[in-house]
């Protein structure tokens, strides 16, 4: 196991700053308004390839116990308790304030090491910046700019020193065989609360405000003897009301979790039904090629009528992805996970599977002898073979001729016979058509003598006829 830092401060402060020059990757959402940061986010420091480590970005501490405030402070102070070394981030800008004073107060409690660094130190006098914190009785003081990298190398060599060979922290890793799992949504309709159902800890921060999450958090679990990581995703709102620049840039997280999970389970209010915006959520996902679980949550708060209703809703509704399984959960009690997880499971066996060229060029002509394609203008497209042409989502190459005259409809019943065929639950099945190359197209035919002549006789006795 590799040793865990935390960083610790204020809010806007700079940490989710220091916390991408350290890992260098943009895994933190970064924005000049203070609060972005809400929830835990865990990654590797590997600037010295023989002494990496796990850093943890956590939210502001703004002094208030109660709400979201109160839910991000215990957080960060979960991150502090667990953590082989604290770095203390405050603003060189700004100075000493009495929030920083709470906070150190609070540390000094902790029995985790501390360092005091000194953020945003760029064109200001650096020795004036450390003395706004001697107060603080900190030995060594690190002055630093996270957002120009100045004063890293110093700072990496003294956390280096300060930790142990091996800690506890967990780290994600890229075990092929970990099932990739995205929960999106709108807000408010319980993703944050699956996830932490599913941890059996308080992992992610729930609340009945919406837009709670902001960032796409990921952790990695292991349950029933399989390997799992889940990304926790911030709520996708009609762009219309998409007004602040932080809620964008958690969007476009959102998005990017989509596109590199294998499963997306997308959850549905079951007192609301299936709205517009769950629909474009379910077209961001379709167009990605994901693997789709939809989960109908508040189940448990439905009475027998209002189930009915909701259950012809959803048939109704979700008609354009009916190969997709629906579960009904309750992510506060937890019931349904069990067959919420064998959706997942049959839903990523089928966008991976493996096909041999051999039967899926047999499944195309059992196609094609069921169900001819229709003829245009005289002439049918002839469909000659097929082979696999990729995974997640299934993807075959079908190569023939005047495949460009092929209907819509033609081909819905190929991906529809292609489903029910393999099996394939839970993931969108695409065709790729490719004809072939007419070998004489851009040969020109040149007429011999003999034709020449024959053609103008044939011309000849054309006009004498008429």
């Amino acid at each position: 196991m590799l040793p865990l830092v935390a960083l610790v401060g204020r809010p806007n402060v700079g940490k989710s700053t220091l916390f991408n020059a350290l890992t260098r990757t943009r895994d933190a959402l970064v924005h000049d308004a203070p609060g972005v940061t809400r929830d835990r986010n865990y990654g590797v420091c590997r600037l010295d390839e023989s002494r990496p480590f796990v850093l943890v970005d956590t939210g502001g501490i703004a002094g208030d116990e109660q709400g979201l405030a109160g839910a991000t402070a215990r957080q960060s102070r979960a991150a502090a308790e667990e953590a082989d070394l604290v770095l203390f981030v405050v603003d060189g800008r700004e100075g000493a304030s009495a929030l920083d004073d709470e906070i150190l107060a609070w540390l000094r409690k902790v029995s985790t090491p501390v360092y005091l660094v000194v953020n945003k130190v760029d064109g200001i006098d650096v020795q004036q910046a450390r003395n706004e914190f001697a107060r603080y009785g900190f030995k060594d003081v690190f002055a630093v700019s996270s957002a120009h990298r100045q004063g890293l190398d110093t700072l990496l060599a003294s956390i280096l020193a300060a930790l142990p060979e091996d800690g506890d922290a967990q780290v994600l890793d890229n075990d092929p065989e970990r099932i990739r799992i995205a929960f999106v949504g709108r807000p408010n309709v319980g993703k944050s609360t699956l996830v932490n159902r599913i941890l059996g800890e308080e992992r992610m921060i729930a609340s009945d405000v919406p837009g709670t999450t902001r960032d796409s958090i990921a952790v990695d679990l292991e349950r029933d003897g399989r390997k799992y990581r889940l990304v926790d995703t911030a709520g996708i709102r009609r762009k219309s009301k998409v007004d602040e620049a932080v809620e964008k840039f958690s969007i476009v997280k959102t998005l990017q979790a989509i596109e590199q999970c294998q499963v997306a389970v997308i959850m549905l209010d079951a007192g609301e039904g299936v709205t517009e915006q769950d629909a474009a959520v379910l077209g961001a996902v379709l167009d990605a090629g994901r693997a789709l679980v939809i989960a109908v949550n508040k189940w448990d708060g439905q009475s027998d009528y209002q189930r009915k209703q909701t259950e012809s809703l959803l048939v109704r509704k979700l008609s354009f992805v009916d190969w997709a399984e629906a579960v009904r959960i309750s992510a506060l009690h937890g019931s349904g996970l069990r067959e919420l997880f064998k959706a997942v499971h049959r839903a990523h066996a089928s966008a991976t599977r493996q096909f041999s060229t051999a039967e899926v060029t047999r499944a195309l002509e059992t196609a094609i002898e069921s169900h001819p394609p229709p003829v245009v203008r005289g002439h049918a497209a002839k469909l000659r073979f097929a082979h696999p042409g990729g995974e997640n989502p299934p993807t075959f190459v079908v190569h023939g001729n005047r495949l460009r005259t092929l209907a819509e409809s033609y081909r819905r019943y190929l991906e529809n016979y292609f489903r029910k065929r393999f099996k394939l639950v839970g993931t969108p099945v695409r065709f790729v058509f490719k004809e072939g190359d007419n070998p004489y197209k851009d040969k020109k035919n040149v007429l011999t003598d003999r034709q020449v002549a024959k053609k103008q006789r044939l011309i000849r006795r054309a006009k004498r006829s008429k």
